[in-house]
Parts: structure tokens; sequence; C-alpha cells
């Protein structure tokens, strides 16, 4: 038996009697019985009427939303309840950007798959294709760094990581400490593409030091730009772990002050709860990195 909320989506979205009634296997006069008791029970129309043809009024898209929301929450709590009886099923649908997928992207995975053996989706992209998969559902949860702005994705923390410069290995800040992203202000850069998560850091990182970076090349992966930075093609932001082996010929020398860090997040729709493995995993991930 369908509910209320079902059929009158399917109604609402219709705004034709015949053509519901035909998808929910109802006769006409029964639709309209069920449509007009339910009018009645809330003392207000839905629909506007012209001829045959139902018009949702501004009633009827107030009550439409909530049964949206409704019969996502009920689809929600049957997944949890399935999960709850036979909680290894499932897939996760996990997106990432590419420099995590060497250490820290296997590490949690395999971590995880030791407790429960559920499959994984998984997508590498840059930082803000990867959020917008999220936003789109297109994928449970994400990995992401610097943490995506808007108030529609919840995130939690999950490591920060100093930033370095790299250089060439005969570059003169070589054997320095620390270095300030000033003192290389003239010369040229080799950065990730724009949409990438290190190139918003580069690119905010020059605007505090009120300069904007000369970039010569530019490339979406990490390993290409200690390439380049060790072929004496400019210098680098990179972060100083988890980026993979550099270049023999590539220093990375921290970069100072206070905001050289960049923090990296797993993040999922604020709207959509997480059931099922996709839940479970982000329930392992925050309690092993949080």
């Amino acid at each position: 038996m369908r509910s209320e909320m079902d059929w009158f989506v399917e109604l609402a979205e219709a705004e034709n009697v015949s053509a519901a009634a035909a998808e929910l296997h109802l006769s006409q006069p029964t639709l309209s019985r069920m449509l007009g008791r339910l009018e009645r029970e809330l003392g207000t129309e839905l629909f506007d009427r012209v001829g045959r043809r139902l018009s949702l009024n501004d009633r009827g898209r107030a009550y439409l939303d909530h049964c949206r929301r409704a019969r996502a929450e009920m689809d929600a709590g049957r997944a949890a309840v399935r999960a709850m009886v036979d909680p290894v099923q499932g897939t996760v649908r996990l997106a990432f950007l590419h420099s995590f997928g060497i250490r820290l992207v296997p590490e949690l995975i395999g971590g995880f798959r030791r407790e429960a053996h559920v499959a994984f989706t998984l997508f590498q992209d840059a930082a803000e294709v990867v959020a917008d998969r999220v936003r789109s559902d297109d994928a449970d949860l994400a990995i992401v760094s610097p943490r995506p702005t808007g108030s529609d994705l919840v995130w939690a923390p999950l490591l920060t990581q100093r930033l370095g410069l790299a250089v060439p290995a005969d570059h003169h800040l070589v054997d320095r400490a620390e270095v300030s992203l000033a003192e290389v202000a003239t010369e040229p850069f080799v950065a990730m593409e724009a949409g990438f998560g290190m190139r918003r850091i580069l690119d905010e990182l020059c605007a505090a030091e009120d300069f904007r970076p000369d970039i010569t090349f530019e490339t979406t992966e990490l390993g290409t730009i200690a390439g380049l930075v060790g072929a004496g093609l400019g210098v680098a932001v990179m972060p100083i772990e988890d980026t993979g082996p550099l270049a023999a010929d590539v220093v990375l020398v921290p970069l100072a002050g206070p905001q050289t860090t960049r923090e990296i997040v797993l993040i999922w729709r604020r709207d959509r709860p997480l059931v099922g493995a996709a839940a479970r995993f982000r329930d392992f991930v925050v309690e092993r990195r949080g």
C-alpha cells in the first residue's frame, strides 16, 4: 500500500490525476478521493484546478517539500536498520585528491577492510570537483584540502600537514631552516591547475604576502611539480608529508608563518544522513584520525 507521502509526491510532480493514477496503479476516482480527504484534513486546497489540470499552489509546494524530506528520512531509516541486520554489505563511494592516493587513502581503506569487507568505488580529481561530487550525491564521502566553503557540507578534521617551498638542490635557500614566500616573490612558480586545493592554498599564501605568483607551469600532479622544480623550472609550495617520492634534486624548505599548514578533512552532505557502509567508514575514519 502506497503511503500518503508516496502518492502525494507522484501527484504533485505529475499535476495530472490520470497520469499519477496510472503510475500508482490506482483508479482515477480513488486517487481523487484520497486527495479530497487530505485537503479536508488540512483545511485547504493544495492544487489550483484549471479544467482537468492540477496546478500545485503555495500550500501544496510547502507540503511537497515536507513529504520529500520525510520520504528521505524513512529511506535512511530503512537503510540504517538493514545495515544493523547485515552491516558488512554495501558500497562506499569515496572521492579524494590525487595525492591522498599515495598513502592516506590506502591506509584508511586497509584498516577498515580488516573490520568490514565492504566494496569501495574510488574517484580522484581536483578539490572543487571532489566536493561537488558529494554535493550532487555522486559520492558519499570525500577527503579534501583545504576545507570547502559553504554550509551544505559537514566536515571532520583528519590531519594537518606542514607546507614547504620546493626548490632545486642548487637553490640559494636550500640550507635555510625556514623561508618566507616573500623571499621568492620574483621567481617563477610551478603550480597545480585552478580548482585544485594546493592552487587555492598557493594563491591565498601569496595574496597574504601581497604578490601574485608568476606561474610558468601548471599541472594536476604533485609528482610532476617536483620533477619540474628539480629541472630548475621554478619553485613550488608543496606539503612536506605524503607527497610521495620527490625528485632527488629537489629540497623542501619549511615555510615560515602561522598559516603555513594545510588541513585535510573528511566531508559529507549535511542534508543527507549517511547510513550503512558509508556511515561505518566515516565513523571509523573520524575515530582513527579525528
